[in-house]
């Protein structure tokens, strides 16, 4: 599945340091993805590019509505950043110009990215990690009825845990989906 790719203007920063790009990613859901507050179509991601020439490092987010994000505000709080990035923006520094959230998460990890490309290393090095190993995610089932939850649950029992969004009234729906989770083999557990 291809996404479509539409960079965002911006000031240009002089001085010669790394140029900061802004970009915004459209990829479509099949079928929609449905949780509580409603359906979503496609995932908006704003990639943001920090790049001297030479290396380039990226770094990704999905603005988040319920925090009061949006696309257009977080690829222009990046945006914002392009001259303290030709200057030199550090990590560190970056922790006091943006506070917590979808911008500060995407120009986090493209100065990650871009240090370690530079430094012909790997990001956890520089953080002094060990060599990472695999991490448990979870498959996220969409909201629907309980057959369809049952039907996409049984089509991925392969995957070791599985995410439920529920949004329905009432304890039956729910018992009914567990119910099919024990039949195909999932452990069951609250978090």
């Amino acid at each position: 599945m291809a996404g479509a790719r539409r960079g965002l203007g911006g000031a240009r920063p002089r001085g010669s340091g790394p140029k900061l790009a802004v970009a915004v990613e459209r990829w479509p859901i099949t079928g929609g993805f449905t949780i509580s507050r409603g359906v979503k179509h496609e995932a908006a991601v704003v990639v943001a590019t920090i790049s001297d020439g030479a290396h380039s490092g990226r770094g990704e987010c999905v603005p988040y509505a319920r925090y009061g994000e949006t696309v257009e505000n977080v690829a222009a709080a990046i945006e914002a950043c392009a001259q303290s990035v030709a200057n030199g923006l550090s990590r560190v520094g970056l922790l006091a110009m943006l506070p917590p959230g979808a911008a500060r998460n995407a120009l986090d990890c493209a100065l990650w990215d871009f240090e370690a490309k530079r430094a012909h290393t790997r990001a956890w090095d520089i953080a002094g990690l060990d060599t990472l190993a695999p991490v448990l995610t979870a498959l996220t089932v969409s909201l629907g009825t309980p057959e369809a939850m049952a039907t996409r649950a049984r089509q991925a029992s392969a995957y070791p845990l599985l995410k439920l969004k529920l949004g329905g009234e009432g304890d039956a729906d729910l018992e009914e989906v567990l119910q099919e989770h024990v039949a195909i083999g999932h452990e069951l557990g609250a978090h």
